[in-house]
């Protein structure tokens, strides 16, 4: 059955906050910016989010005062570096900051990287996958894929508020064999700057649960390994496990046909497991079709709590805990 016409598309209302304060371990905050949706359109909705800092600000509302930004292209790369430096400085202009954003608010830490479907491009592979979708570059990819790695590199090195390499990794779905070559070495590349930075590293899984696992074992996984928007079932819950990798859960974890999704969570130890929005994609259920933005990170949170059987505030502390484990302090 398709979906309703009458569906709310606006601005979902603010879940209840949670007891204490976690932490969006993934989200996409220029994307979000980027997102225009029907605003007041149903009764209860929000209003539509002017600026950043209306974003944060809601988000902090409901308990998420804290998050990752992840900048994977090199448009991104460029506005997360310039973001999470306005973030961390009381002192920065409001007036010439190259990102409007309310100074020194210390919301933010980041993540960059080329993510995988973006390596293909900027290696000049433009082949059909499996997705059926045509390659579509854009100017940002006339830069050489090594090129690209070298400007994540250089943002990496010199903003001490990037915390992780990422999202980098392996999306078999997207990529035909040329392509999935690329993404493989690529994601070694990353591997490496990860370890020599000492950064943890945010992983992109999809289609490809071994193969990622592969290079992992074979090259040496980063100390701090997280596998973002996890995607797979008790088998890769398994092998985390047993290699300390952590797991961050999405909306996902809400939808009612991952029974898979919500048997690796119960299997995962506890002290492994981080959520997380990727917003604006994967909006939790019941609010598929509208935007997602931080400040619903609470419905995974509570479905993750149910699945665990566990005390809210249990829960929270524990994923705030593992979050600063992972990336350090905000």
């Amino acid at each position: 059955m398709g979906r309703s016409r009458n569906r709310p598309t606006g601005w979902a209302p603010s879940p209840e906050p949670l007891p204490v304060p976690v932490v969006d371990d993934h989200t996409h905050l220029e994307s979000v910016l980027g997102v225009r949706a029907d605003a007041g359109s149903d009764a209860g909705d929000e209003p539509a989010p002017a600026t950043l800092d209306d974003h944060l600000d809601r988000a902090a509302a409901v308990g998420v005062p804290r998050m990752v930004q992840v900048g994977c292209d090199l448009d991104a790369v460029a506005w997360t570096d310039a973001v999470l430096r306005v973030d961390a400085d009381p002192g920065a202009d409001p007036a010439t900051a190259p990102v409007p954003l309310r100074p020194g608010r210390r919301a933010l830490l980041g993540a960059v990287a080329i993510h995988p479907n973006e390596a293909v491009l900027h290696a000049g592979v433009h082949e059909v996958a499996p997705d059926g979708l045509e390659p579509d570059p854009r100017p940002r990819h006339d830069a050489s894929l090594d090129e690209a790695l070298a400007r994540v590199a250089a943002v990496a090195r010199a903003n001490d508020r990037v915390r992780a390499v990422g999202e980098t990794g392996l999306d078999f779905f997207r990529a035909g064999p040329r392509g999935r070559q690329v993404q493989r070495e690529a994601f070694r590349a990353h591997v490496a700057l990860a370890k020599e930075l000492g950064l943890a590293l945010q992983i992109h899984d999809r289609d490809a649960h071994d193969e990622v696992v592969d290079v992992l074992l074979r090259d040496g996984a980063p100390e701090r390994t997280v596998f973002h928007c996890f995607s797979g079932g008790p088998a890769l819950a398994e092998v985390c496990a047993e290699h300390g990798w952590f797991a961050s859960f999405a909306g996902p974890v809400t939808y009612g046909a991952n029974d898979d999704l919500r048997a690796a969570v119960r299997a995962l130890p506890l002290d492994l497991l981080l959520v997380e929005t990727d917003a604006p994609y994967l909006t939790a259920h019941p609010l598929r079709g509208r935007p997602n933005a931080p400040y619903l990170v609470p419905h995974a949170v509570r479905r993750i709590a149910s699945e665990r059987d566990l005390d809210l505030a249990e829960l929270c502390r524990s994923l705030a805990s593992t979050a600063e484990r992972v990336y350090g302090p905000w």
